[in-house]
């Protein structure tokens, strides 16, 4: 028996889940497949010896949609943040150095040199045009700035946050807002001053989020809100277009097969996995989509006794540039930030290793990941 649904949601990560929730506000019924037990995709959270351990992100900004949806979702009262002051640290030669959290503090620290200190001036009193193509985040900081600014601030985050290569990152994608300050503006320092006044947030509040029991809470809530409208273990086995423009889905729950139809198919999983999903529908969408390459990165969470750790652990944790031959890209640490993360006197410590420049780390077994995470 074939049953209708407006619109068919595949996937059950965070994307899909919004998706469908979205959806069931605008007024259209959506039913949502997840193929695994669990759904929440790479959000998972889990309790281990007394520590929470987040096994994908970390955290999450605070934006102001999202704080709508923890409103609606009744899970307000469960986000907790980081302090918005917390400090942050490179590792250079072998050192934990402080990062400059304002241009006045960037202008005064040893972390960059005078050549470097003066190109920032010069940003400030010229004027420049970007170019009519796109360029890379790396190209693009060596264009207005230094080697050792890429390598020593830009580089490093970018690392934190895309697990990326910066010579193969685009810069409009990756940071819209440096392509628009120089287009706007001619001037880098000054087009993120201005950007930085208008979009501030509340004084005292940190735009770094989590939850009191872990990322999971948003997912479960989720969730709970579809209700009926969320299959687990049901997986989209084919997917053909009609005639008159619906999709047909065919789904494997648990064994028992399944078809349905929906006027409208929001696929969300990998984009490996799309390909496969979507062959039949254009046969370019398996080439186009497998060829999208993700940053592989091992996430490795460490407990320690405090006293048993040399530094105060007084931040948000720290960031290695690649220059400095390792293969860890950063470590945040968790039990500094948020409360709830480690017993009474343990840290817990979350390091993350690969990434773009390092895809091998895949073929690391979980030992050598935990030694290069303890180092």
């Amino acid at each position: 028996m074939t049953r209708h649904v407006p619109a068919l949601v595949v996937g059950g990560g965070v994307s899909g889940l919004v998706c469908a929730l979205a959806l069931r506000k605008a007024g259209i019924e959506a039913q949502l497949v997840e193929a695994s037990p669990r759904p929440g995709g790479v959000i998972n959270s889990i309790t281990r010896d007394g520590f929470l351990l987040e096994l994908g992100p970390q955290s999450f900004s605070g934006t102001a949609q999202l704080h709508q949806l923890c409103e609606d979702l009744g899970i307000s009262d469960q986000v907790v943040l980081a302090p918005p002051r917390a400090p942050r640290y490179i590792l250079i030669d072998g050192e934990l150095r402080s990062v400059p959290l304002s241009a006045p503090a960037l202008f005064m620290s040893s972390l960059i040199n005078g050549a470097t200190k003066w190109t920032l001036v010069l940003d400030i009193l010229g004027k420049s045009t970007p170019p009519d193509d796109d360029e890379s985040v790396a190209s693009f900081v060596r264009r207005k700035f230094s080697v050792q600014l890429l390598d020593r601030l830009v580089g490093p985050f970018v690392s934190g946050i895309y697990a990326g290569d910066p010579e193969r990152l685009s810069v409009r994608s990756a940071f819209p807002q440096l392509y628009e300050a120089e287009k706007v503006s001619g001037s880098i320092v000054r087009g993120m001053l201005r950007l930085a006044k208008t979009k501030k947030a509340p004084r005292g509040q940190s735009t770094l989020q989590t939850f009191r029991h872990g990322n999971q809470t948003l997912a479960s809530a989720i969730s709970r809100k579809l209700g009926a409208a969320l299959l687990t273990e049901t997986s989209l086995t084919g997917i053909v277009k009609r005639s008159d423009g619906s999709f047909a889905a065919y789904l494997d729950a648990n064994g028992r097969q399944e078809s349905v139809t929906a006027q409208s198919l929001v696929v969300t999983t990998p984009t490996e996995v799309t390909g496969k999903l979507l062959v039949r529908l254009d046969s370019q969408f398996e080439s186009l989509l497998s060829s999208v390459e993700y940053a592989p990165v091992a996430v490795v969470s460490l407990g320690y006794r405090k006293q048993d750790v040399s530094h105060s652990l007084d931040g948000f944790g720290f960031l290695v540039p690649r220059s400095a031959g390792l293969r860890v890209l950063g470590s945040v640490w968790n039990s500094s930030l948020f409360p709830g993360r480690a017993p009474d006197g343990q840290a817990l410590l979350t390091t993350f290793v690969g990434g773009a420049t390092d895809p091998a780390v895949t073929n690391l077994k979980l030992e050598e990941l935990a030694n290069l995470a303890h180092r």
